[in-house]
């Protein structure tokens, strides 16, 4: 009876330091930031973001683009309401920070745009929409929108 009782208690132990462990693993905030129109959202989105890792560096953080949304990050991209806002230099520092910067292709198809015409810190993803929703509900992701 004492041996059976010791062994429930080092098994209950051990289940409750595993499941401690797992939930430390799986602790780690991750967001998705949706931008579909860079004109209105891309220079708070990167801003957002920038304060976001200021606080929660551990964050990941992806950005899925899409529509609109794709055209911070084209090369030589610049805010139309400040011209002294150069969006590749933002993004480029955001990358070093971990942060994902994805891109539609139906978009591009849609736009007849090309892949060179992207930063070289853009990814591509099939469909920006389907994307969002795999980051929310597979990989469990808060959404954000600017």
């Amino acid at each position: 009876m004492k041996n059976s009782l010791h062994r429930s208690c080092a098994s209950l132990v051990l289940f409750v330091t595993l499941a401690a462990s797992g939930a430390a693993v799986q602790a780690q905030d991750k967001v998705v930031y949706h931008i579909d129109n860079a004109e209105m959202q891309a220079t708070k989105g990167l801003r957002n973001i920038r304060n976001h890792l200021d606080v929660a560096p551990d964050t990941k953080i992806t950005v899925v683009t899409h529509a609109d949304g794709v055209d911070f990050l084209m090369e030589g991209a610049k805010d139309k309401k400040n011209p002294n806002v150069d969006y590749s230099s933002l993004v480029s520092a955001l990358k070093a920070r971990g942060v994902r910067f994805e891109v539609c292709e139906i978009t591009l198809k849609n736009r007849s745009l090309k892949k060179e015409l992207f930063t070289l810190d853009a990814e591509f993803t099939p469909s920006g929409v389907v994307r969002i929703g795999q980051l929310q509900v597979r990989e469990a992701h808060g959404y954000i929108k600017p």
